[in-house]
Order: C-alpha cells, then sequence, then structure tokens
C-alpha cells in the first residue's frame, strides 16, 4: 500500500490516431508528495501521455481522478486551473521582463495613489523574495531580466511561481536536459523540496541517475503499455532497462 495519499488515478487511458494504437490502457496512479520518473524510449507514449493529463490531447478512453473528482482537461488552460502544469525544457517565462514581472505574470498587485491603482512593485518584490527564499533558492537580482539568468535559475522560477499559486501537480519534461552538473543537483534538491510540500510530482527523464536519484517510484511506458510501476527503492537500473526493452517482464509496485 502505497504510503501517498492519492492524487491522480489513470484508469485504463487510451489514445488512436486511427489504426495506430499510441496508448494501450495506461493505469497507474501519483500521490500527493510523491515523486514519479516516466521512463521509457522515444515512441514508448510518454509524450502522449502527459499531453493528456496537461490538457494538450484528449484520451479516446478511459478515466482520470484527480484530488477525489473525475477529471477532464480540454486544454492546458482547464489543466492549470485545476492545478497542474507542465515544465518544458523551453519553460514559458518571459525572458524580456524581470524576475517579479514573471512571477505575477496576470496576477500583478496594485495599490491605489490618488485613486488610481497602480502596480505595488514593493510588495510584490517581497512574496517574490520571500518564495525563493523558503525554497532555498538564490537570484542575484530580482529586477534582473530572465534572460540573463541561468538555466537552473529559470527552472527554479517557474517552479517556484508553480508552488506559491497552489499548484497541485507538476510534470517536468526533461527538465535537466540542457543544464550542468552542479545545476542539475540543486534541480533534484529542488523537487525534493517542492513534493515536501505535498505537491505530486511527475519527472519525464531519459537519464536513468536522475530517476534513482529523486524518484520515490519508477513508472516505465513500453509500446502504449505499462511494462514497470515500481518503487525505486525495489529495483535496480538494470531491472529498469530490461522494462524499457522488453527484457524484463512488467513489475507492479504495490504502489499502483
Amino acid at each position: 500500500m502505497s504510503q501517498f495519499a492519492p492524487l491522480l488515478e489513470l484508469v485504463d487511458i487510451r489514445k488512436n490516431y486511427g489504426a495506430i494504437e499510441a496508448l494501450k490502457g495506461i493505469s497507474f496512479s501519483i500521490g500527493k508528495g510523491e515523486v514519479v520518473a516516466l521512463l521509457g524510449d522515444n515512441g514508448a507514449g510518454k509524450s502522449t501521455l502527459v499531453k493528456i493529463i496537461s490538457g494538450g490531447l484528449e484520451p479516446t478512453s478511459g478515466r482520470m481522478v484527480f484530488d477525489g473528482r473525475d477529471y477532464e482537461a480540454r486544454s492546458p488552460s482547464e489543466a492549470k486551473a485545476a492545478g497542474i502544469e507542465t515544465v518544458y525544457q523551453d519553460l514559458s517565462l518571459c525572458t524580456n521582463v524581470d524576475v517579479v514581472a514573471n512571477f505575477f505574470m496576470g496576477r500583478e498587485l496594485t495599490r491605489k495613489v490618488l485613486g488610481i491603482p497602480v502596480l505595488d512593485e514593493k510588495a510584490m518584490e517581497d512574496v517574490v523574495a520571500k518564495a525563493l527564499s523558503s525554497a532555498g533558492t538564490r537570484i542575484p537580482s530580482l529586477r534582473a531580466k530572465v534572460e540573463t539568468l541561468s538555466g537552473g535559475q529559470r527552472q527554479a522560477i517557474e517552479l517556484n511561481r508553480f508552488v506559491h499559486w497552489g499548484g497541485k501537480l507538476v510534470l517536468l519534461d526533461e527538465p535537466f536536459a540542457a543544464l550542468g552538473v552542479d545545476q542539475t543537483r540543486r534541480g533534484l534538491e529542488m523537487i525534493r523540496r517542492v513534493a515536501a510540500q505535498g505537491i505530486g510530482v511527475v519527472i519525464i527523464t531519459h537519464i536513468m541517475q536522475q530517476a534513482f536519484q529523486v524518484a520515490d517510484r519508477i513508472v516505465v511506458i513500453r509500446q502504449g503499455l505499462v511494462a514497470g510501476n515500481i518503487e525505486t527503492r525495489n529495483t535496480s537500473p538494470d531491472e529498469v532497462i530490461g522494462m524499457i526493452t522488453g527484457e524484463q517482464l512488467a513489475v507492479a509496485g504495490a504502489a499502483g
């Protein structure tokens, strides 16, 4: 039995493109505060599954339950409204404005001066400073344009923004592909801090070492099916590679 309270449950998710079955009945769950690594070769169905969860695609059939309620997102904006965010390699930050502007995009604080609402820059800066500090993220200047920051710093801003605004599940698509060793280490530490706040995390990666460093559980997708679903502590890289290649029989962990 899983130590994590259920957050997202996928039940027999299928996706057809004409006669082609991209997903052939995917079923597994993600818990609150759990980090799940989603692994599989190119073309296995990982991206299709992530797009369905994040509202980019509609499944042909199947059921999703999110935070105790039936869930169906017809667009990424609906997924975001429900508390699900996808963070891609290229991120969604506006690089030509500063950190504070990115953090509050569309949620700006205002105050009235002579009856006219104006941006409350000081209040917004204080909120961002507190949010980043509590997450252990250091940014040289909150007024620096995002284009001047490193990949790791940008990623930290996006993740912390998501947490601050009440996100419940974050999908990280190859989050460290373009980062160096030290930035990757910091990123993995940040993922654990995010999960410690009760947020579910799915990390899609092709780097086995990262999965074993950060994930509580590993789910392997192969040819549109779940080829393995097992707690990280109960498996090994060789066994997972066997699941990915098909040399290892499907393994279903107790986490479900």
